[in-house]
């Protein structure tokens, strides 16, 4: 807002919510975090059938990998999940450098239509505000739930609750799938949205002006 005010040589004092626009870009902010943290998960969902499609492509080829007579190409799978982690995330990083940008030039066409020189960078402020609350109650979220999930299967498989094979077993076992994604991709990847989204913002002022 300093460097808005400092740039735009206009007050710059406060994001009111009260304002519909502003408003509008608040929740834009926090439906970011939900879209963003989905593609993470689904991005992991997409990697994991690859590399057991390739499992089981590799135990047909070679059927003496199960008897430990032939070693597995554990290469192919490592390139896989390598080259995925690139690729999925050229959607889920777009959005986090495109979205501010065009919220911010939609609204400060729409404010000197309407006489509200600053009605960009207030929007844009408060998307980076609702963005960066929601992002940070997401991310503790996200970690904490994959967390006690994951711990949830390693104390089942300590022998309690039935132990390894039991019914509980499997069921912390399809609760683990889904932490995994939630504490090892979306959850980490939220604060390094939440840096981005700032770092987009600020560089990107004087174009919401």
């Amino acid at each position: 807002m300093d460097e808005v005010a400092a740039f735009a040589q206009l007050p710059f004092k406060e994001v009111d919510i009260a304002i519909p626009e502003v408003f509008v870009g608040g929740l834009l902010g926090s439906m970011l975090i939900f879209l963003f943290s989905g593609w993470a998960c689904s991005a992991v969902g997409r990697t994991a059938q690859e590399v057991v499609t390739e499992v089981r492509r590799q135990f047909i080829e070679r059927p003496g990998i199960m008897d430990y007579k032939e070693k597995p190409d554990y290469g192919r799978c490592v390139a896989i999940v390598a080259s995925a982690s690139l690729r999925e995330m050229i959607k889920p990083g777009a959005l986090a450098i495109l979205s501010p940008m065009a919220v911010g030039i939609i609204f400060r066409i729409l404010g000197h239509a309407t006489g509200q020189p600053l009605l960009g960078a207030k929007v844009v402020a408060s998307m980076l505000m609702f963005a960066t609350v929601t992002g940070i109650l997401m991310a503790l979220f996200l970690n904490t739930s994959g967390g006690a999930w994951d711990n949830a299967k390693k104390y089942i498989e300590t022998g309690a609750l039935g132990g390894k094979g039991s019914e509980a077993h499997k069921a912390a076992i399809t609760g683990d799938t889904v932490g995994d994604p939630f504490k090892d991709t979306a959850g980490p990847s939220i604060h390094v949205l939440i840096k981005m989204l700032a770092t987009i913002t600020l560089v990107m002022a004087p174009i919401f002006l």
